[in-house]
């Protein structure tokens, strides 16, 4: 499921989405922006609505239990 991440400068009030596929891609993107001067203003799911940080960490463990598991990968 797409997720678009809301963020912003801490000082600022302009906001910038970028899009993730996975919800597991969403927190690394999260993660990234952090160590920075940004601020995740919110995260926003075309089924969920807008939704918080810890809500995508539950998501991103239902989507790993979804995925197959790969045989030797």
């Amino acid at each position: 499921m797409p997720y678009t991440v809301f963020f912003g400068l801490k000082s600022k009030e302009e906001m910038i989405g970028a899009r993730a596929t996975t919800a597991n891609e969403a927190l690394a993107m999260i993660q990234t922006l952090q160590k920075g001067e940004r601020e995740i203003k919110f995260i926003r799911s075309p089924h969920e609505g807008e939704i918080g940080i810890e809500m995508l960490r539950v998501l991103a463990k239902e989507e790993e239990a979804e995925l197959p598991v790969v045989p030797g990968g």
